[in-house]
């Protein structure tokens, strides 16, 4: 080989494209960080104040077995609108954030009536810590789906607006994980309450 050309020879690298993500994603991700830290910590607290004495134990409210229920099943409808959004299905978006929103009601109505049921059951947010944390517990969760409905109406009102599609997928893909999210760490709220009682 000519030693002209070998000593040219470079190896060239095409250079790197930056990771990219849209910043209202990177803005929610890092709220739903910031929401699981929190609920982290309270679980965690839970259960140090639990091991220190003076806990009332009791059933919890039959309710959250029904609403658990809801919960899950809007996962699916809300899955189901974003599938829809993907093949241009405008009416059955539009149906699917609709029912959606609606089982997020229900289960905000659900939980309201739990209240009700600890109350008839003499656990109120003042007095013991095990009812105090359960109302903070479910009362977090509760205000955060009060935001995704929110966040369901705003994205319902773009697929009337025609402005959800499969060019246009942010915003329902935001509206879709958020909402699984919630629904993820009621289950885990859930389940923990269940076995820390």
């Amino acid at each position: 080989m000519d030693k002209g050309l070998t000593g040219e020879m470079k190896i060239v690298e095409e250079p790197r494209k930056p990771l990219a993500m849209h910043p209202k994603k990177f803005a929610m991700w890092l709220f739903m960080a910031t929401v699981m830290m929190l609920f982290a910590s309270l679980t965690s607290a839970y259960i140090v104040r639990e091991a220190e004495g003076n806990w009332l134990y009791f059933e919890l409210p039959s309710l959250f077995y029904y609403t658990s229920v809801v919960i899950v099943v809007s996962s699916i409808t809300m899955q189901l609108a974003y599938f829809a959004a993907k093949k241009d299905q405008v009416e059955r978006i539009k149906s699917m954030l609709v029912i959606t929103a609606l089982l997020g009601l229900l289960f905000l109505v659900g939980q309201f009536m739990a209240w009700g049921q600890l109350v008839r059951d003499s656990i109120y947010l003042v007095g013991n810590p095990s009812g105090s944390f359960l109302y903070v517990l479910t009362g977090l969760h509760g205000l955060h789906i009060i935001s995704a409905v929110v966040f369901l109406l705003i994205t319902l009102n773009s697929a009337f607006k025609l402005r959800t599609n499969s060019r246009n997928m942010a915003q329902i893909e935001m509206c879709t994980t958020y909402w699984h999210f919630l629904g993820a760490l009621w289950i885990y709220l859930f389940i923990f309450l269940t076995i820390n009682r």
